[in-house]
């Protein structure tokens, strides 16, 4: 045990102290806390204005079109020839024509810019301007435009899923939310697996060709050695996972207490914007209606949901999966002496990995289903469909049989692993075919 000890602490810190060990755990926290910081951070900076001139011959929209922080209309008392000839005459970013017969289907509204508006402005004038005009329609055969912004309020409804349980409870749940938790899920544990098995793989070739096992193995057995360097590497990723959870945490507790403390979480709320009547219809007093604030809704079903649990799951399955695969990796970097030989062999063992990722984002549609079930039991397939289904709940015997079984799994591969990598470890120059490694795993001694 004391050897094994020894070998894991080795493989432990030689990779830990290496520059892409540090450089990847400090990288990492930062492109994940700018993925969740930097958008918000862009949507708080304000983009230069742009001034637009508006010449409407319709006098529908005159003194009425909303200014925004980015944008602003002027309505000089010019003909669309006089502002286009003087156009470069003014410090107007933009001309902004309607003409006299818009509402019966006449000329197209015309921008005239001297340099490229954004997406943004033409997307407010068209989407603002076209809206406009929907009310000044509806104003003229005199409909009551309440009565239609309180059809189309009260035609929307909110869907609420609740679980009922066995003994009665009834469970708030958020689908949406639970996909994209156990999916997010999934996708770490299926990039820790190959990222570090492929790393054990790797060290036990390298010890390999360079004949340095030969002076290990005259001090400890090949399974001792196998376990140490599947265990150390197994740490080695538990540590990077922890320090990326823990650094994300505390840049984004600095960031919300510091760039992201001015933010008032009902800017976000989306309110229905007040459009005048212009012209000679009359101006109606529409009510404003306040939607719903999605990212509130979004973060009390996050706190509904027991992480806890999910967090110890992803723990178990995410040591209980790398153990299993990594034995079997290990056992090909013993069988072959280069990287090009291990392609026949690898793709056994990768099979099953990448097709439990393709089948979970079809389970993740049905995690109830009787593939969800048979995939998120067999080992091979379980630490990524059992976690894409587990947010959405799932029976505690099956929970248990599928732990119960992935550790057996491991068992079972370390031990198959183990009889090819004690015979492979010392094997050179000799190109290993399947029926060899099955001759390996019936040899004595």
């Amino acid at each position: 045990m004391n050897k094994i000890l020894l070998i894991i602490k080795r493989e432990y810190l030689s990779r830990v102290k290496k520059k892409s060990f540090i450089i990847m755990t400090i990288l990492g926290p930062l492109l994940m806390a700018g993925i969740m910081i930097v958008p918000i951070w862009l949507s708080m900076q304000k983009s230069d204005q742009q001034k637009i001139e508006v010449i409407d011959e319709s006098t529908l929209f005159i003194d009425l079109i909303p200014q925004k922080d980015f944008i602003r209309f002027d309505y000089p008392p010019v003909s669309f020839e006089d502002a286009e000839k003087g156009f470069y005459d003014t410090d107007y970013d933009a001309i902004l024509y309607i003409p006299r017969n818009i509402l019966s289907g006449g000329n197209a509204i015309k921008i005239l810019y001297k340099k490229q508006l954004s997406v943004g402005v033409e997307q407010y004038i068209v989407g603002t301007i076209s809206k406009m005009m929907y009310d000044v329609i509806l104003a003229k055969n005199k409909v009551d435009l309440n009565i239609i912004k309180d059809a189309e309020v009260n035609s929307q409804f909110k869907l609420i899923t609740e679980k009922v349980e066995e003994d009665g409870n009834v469970k708030k749940t958020n689908t949406g939310l639970y996909m994209a938790i156990g999916l997010g899920a999934g996708i770490l544990i299926y990039m820790f697996i190959f990222l570090y098995g492929v790393q054990v793989m790797r060290g036990v070739m390298e010890e390999k060709t360079n004949r340095i096992v030969e002076v290990i193995l005259s001090s400890v057995k090949p399974f001792q050695l196998m376990m140490g360097k599947i265990v150390g590497v197994a740490l080695v990723g538990l540590t990077q996972f922890l320090l990326w959870v823990i650094l994300t945490t505390t840049l984004y507790s600095i960031a919300s207490a510091t760039i992201l403390k001015d933010i008032d979480m009902k800017q976000i709320q989306q309110k229905e914007e007040v459009i005048k009547v212009g012209a000679d219809l009359d101006y109606m007093n529409m009510k404003k209606i306040e939607k719903p604030n999605i990212v509130t809704e979004i973060w009390n079903d996050f706190k509904s949901v027991d992480m806890k649990a999910i967090v110890l799951c992803f723990l178990f399955y995410f040591l209980g999966g790398y153990l299993m695969y990594s034995a079997l990796f290990a056992a090909v970097g013993a069988a072959v002496d280069n990287e090009a030989d291990t392609q026949q062999f690898m793709m056994p063992i990768t099979i099953p990995l990448i097709l439990s990722f393709v089948v979970a984002q079809t389970i993740i549609q049905n995690p109830e289903s009787q593939m969800a079930f048979w995939f998120s039991i067999i080992p091979l397939t379980s630490p990524i469909v059992m976690m894409v289904r587990l947010p959405f709940g799932v029976p505690g015997w099956e929970l248990a049989l599928s732990m119960g079984l992935l550790v057996l799994g491991f068992i079972f591969t370390t031990w198959l692993a183990g009889r090819i990598y004690r015979t492979g470890i010392l094997m050179y120059g000799k190109k290993v075919t399947w029926k060899e490694l099955g001759k390996w795993l019936f040899y004595k001694g």
